[in-house]
């Protein structure tokens, strides 16, 4: 079950393939967000769907929203992914799953995690979730949707 709209988002303290540790109250404090949960880098689904946020990334700038993807991969890992696909957003490395584990995006006895998205507004308060495993491009138009009809 995922997180409830309304409840305050969990910290989020990871490594970022920016260089820098992100941290979610600092780095985002005052700003909505995307944060999307993805099983893992070069698969198909999952390339789809980072390649989808890629290509829709213009909608959320201007929106004033910033993506962010998380997954256990790796933070080399990552930079090859975002590289190959030229992403222009971050991705997020969670090698223990305990972040994926607080936003209920990990599944168990398997350990991934699932593919799901959360919308925060600028007080980091879940907007909209949307989670289906094999949908990918329909987390970008879900998404879209809900930040244009709740104005975050």
């Amino acid at each position: 079950m995922a997180l409830k709209i309304g409840s305050k988002a969990p910290e989020i303290k990871l490594k970022s393939t920016s260089g820098k540790t992100f941290e979610l109250s600092v780095d985002l404090k005052n700003k909505p967000c995307i944060i999307y949960f993805y099983p893992k880098n070069f698969t198909r689904g999952c390339t789809e769907e980072a390649c989808t946020f890629r290509d829709a990334f213009s909608d959320f700038t201007d929106l004033a929203v910033t993506v962010i993807g998380i997954s256990k991969d790796s933070i080399s890992s990552h930079l090859k992914f975002k590289k190959k696909h030229s992403l222009p957003f971050e991705l997020l490395s969670d090698p223990t799953g305990r972040i994926c584990k607080s936003y209920d995006s990990l599944i168990p006895i398997v350990n991934i995690p699932k593919r799901i998205t959360y919308l925060l507004d600028a007080n980091h308060k879940v907007v909209a979730v949307y989670q289906d495993m094999f949908g990918a491009k329909k987390h970008i138009e879900i998404m879209l949707e809900k930040m244009k009809s709740a104005n975050t």
